[in-house]
């Protein structure tokens, strides 16, 4: 009996063992093809909104906005296709003109293979952007030749000689000699430090060249450079310092005063906003993708409150406002009209600090500058509109006003209302100019701390100069044309611009809603430019073609 019994529990365990490996084997047959299957990897926050953007249909005016439903595929690539057609026709019109390409290259309209493989959203955004940015660069609208520049168009010019009876011991003024250089400079720019390249660099049309080599030290002096002075700046109405380093060379520094994702409080009026420094480097970086190059480079820094500010620093009054928070953190409030007390400090955590420091511009004493109250500028009175809200012919009669009535300055104003709609800053008051130039020189986009205050809201007001005079250059509409397409979409190359800077490596400059909020107010200035052509009796009444008068200074006759 005992045999039986012993008998029957082996094969019962026989067969419950040949079972589980049965059991196995099935399932391990079942999940090989979904481990063959391409994975997506882990999103990180915010990151629903790329696949959102990757999926959005593009049309020849822009991007759908997001909230709007999808279409279906057959409409989606046919939009795709006429978007692709339109810009393949404006390249056209600038190998009509001879200022497209060399003969038998690739047509950078096209949408580069990388792009096309790296965009499917299943790779790194940044990366796939990096290929968009650079093949936007390369495209002919951001490489048009231009004739020589005259020597009257230099800003600055190095003299070959200078006795030495001429050289001023005054020239660089300082508390101690010690912390600077003993640099010799010549008229070799191998010599001159980035600060003094970009200077020199500076001409009537532009503050630096498209692919300036020098844009890449003179990133790297702002970012790592040792300082050795920071004195607070007079004037304005938020604390900014004036940080100087070992080569003489100079730059302005707005503190992080909140956080990224915080948007503006709603009940805040435009001149009560505070500053923010990711606004001061991500509005360098638009400037530069939309073509202007008018903003001083900007760069953002990780700097020791102790180290670099306060231990260095020979302004006795920034010195006094100087304290420990009740948590351990290194603050300072300095003096000015707003947020300058105990309850507005700036603080370290517990020393490190976040700030924007953007390349001083040539001393006033060898480039005097002159500033323009805007046209349009906006009242900042709580109650009462300025002249131009409340006149619907108010363009007309600033079209008749110098310096409006005549040059390109009434188009130079309207790149500027462009740019400061996309980024959303209301506080355009006045601009500045460059006095050796005249009234025929571009416009200084400075002061941009008040942009990219909210993502969720868009300020149509800031376009009504464009509204109103509907007038805005041929080569910036091609180029917001371009940046509308998907193999150049603005958000991507704006995410992929802003990559290169040192606060990336903290958080990036500009957060998905902020960078999709690109996109749709792109869409908005073309839309109203398209409303302008449509009631306008002709093209040219609205485009401003500086693409013909520029082909007629470089194009030999016959």
């Amino acid at each position: 009996m005992k045999w039986r019994m012993r008998f029957h529990s082996r094969t019962i365990c026989l067969s419950l063992a040949s079972l589980t490996i049965f059991l196995h084997l099935l399932l391990a047959f079942i999940s090989l093809p979904i481990y063959q299957q391409p994975c997506d990897p882990p999103l990180p926050p915010r990151t629903h909104i790329l696949r959102d953007l990757a999926r959005t249909n593009y049309t020849s005016t822009g991007n759908r906005g997001p909230a709007e439903p999808p279409t279906d595929t057959a409409h989606r690539d046919s939009s795709s296709k006429d978007a692709n057609e339109e810009a393949k026709g404006h390249v056209q019109t600038l190998s009509n003109l001879g200022l497209a390409g060399k003969e038998g290259e690739k047509d950078s309209i096209n949408m580069p293979a990388d792009v096309g493989r790296h965009g499917s959203g299943r790779e790194d955004p940044v990366e796939a952007g990096l290929l968009k940015l650079e093949a936007l660069f390369d495209h002919p609208l951001y490489n048009i030749p231009s004739p020589p520049i005259p020597e009257e168009d230099w800003l600055l010019r190095v003299k070959p000689k200078v006795k030495a009876s001429e050289k001023s011991s005054q020239m660089w003024v300082s508390a101690s000699q010690e912390v600077y250089e003993d640099v010799q400079w010549n008229s070799s720019s191998n010599s001159h430090p980035p600060w003094l390249r970009f200077h020199l660099g500076i001409t009537r049309w532009e503050l630096y060249p498209h692919r300036d080599p020098n844009m890449e030290p003179l990133a790297e002096q702002l970012a790592t450079h040792r300082v050795v002075s920071a004195v607070q700046k007079s004037g304005g109405t938020q604390l900014k310092l004036v940080i100087s380093f070992p080569n003489y060379g100079q730059a302005m520094f707005k503190p992080m005063k909140q956080e990224r994702d915080e948007e503006t409080n709603y009940n805040l009026y435009y001149f009560s906003d505070f500053e923010r420094h990711n606004a001061e480097v991500s509005a360098f970086h638009l400037d530069r993708i939309l073509g202007y190059r008018r903003i001083p480079p900007v760069v953002g820094r990780l700097v020791d409150v102790v180290k670099e500010i306060k231990d260095v620093t020979t302004d006795r009054k920034l010195a006094r406002t100087f304290f420990n928070s009740p948590v351990g953190n290194v603050c300072f409030y300095g003096q000015c009209s707003y947020y300058c007390s105990t309850e507005h400090a700036v603080c370290g955590r517990p020393r490190d600090l976040e700030a924007s420091l953007a390349v001083m511009l040539p001393d006033l004493s060898l480039a005097a500058r002159r500033t323009w109250r805007s046209p349009w500028r906006r009242s900042y009175s709580r109650s009462k509109l300025a002249k131009w809200q409340t006149e619907p012919d108010y363009c007309e009669s600033v079209k008749k006003t110098a310096p409006y009535d005549k040059g390109t300055r009434l188009v130079d104003f309207m790149d500027m209302v462009i740019l400061d709609f996309l980024m959303s800053n209301m506080d355009r008051h006045h601009y500045e100019t460059f006095e050796k130039f005249g009234n025929n020189t571009f416009l200084i986009h400075l002061d941009n701390g008040r942009a990219f205050g909210r993502h969720s809201k868009d300020e149509p007001t800031i376009l009504a100069p464009l509204e109103q005079c509907c007038r805005i250059r041929r080569s910036t509409w091609l180029r917001l044309r371009l940046l509308s397409l998907p193999q150049y979409r603005l958000s991507d190359v704006m995410r992929a611009s802003l990559s290169h800077d040192p606060l990336h490596k903290v958080a990036p400059l500009l957060s998905e809603p902020h960078l999709a909020a690109l996109d749709r107010r792109l869409k908005t200035v073309l839309e109203t430019v398209n409303r302008c052509l449509e009631n306008a009796a002709g093209r040219s009444e609205v485009l401003y073609d500086d693409l013909v008068s520029l082909k007629d200074t470089v194009t030999p006759a016959g």
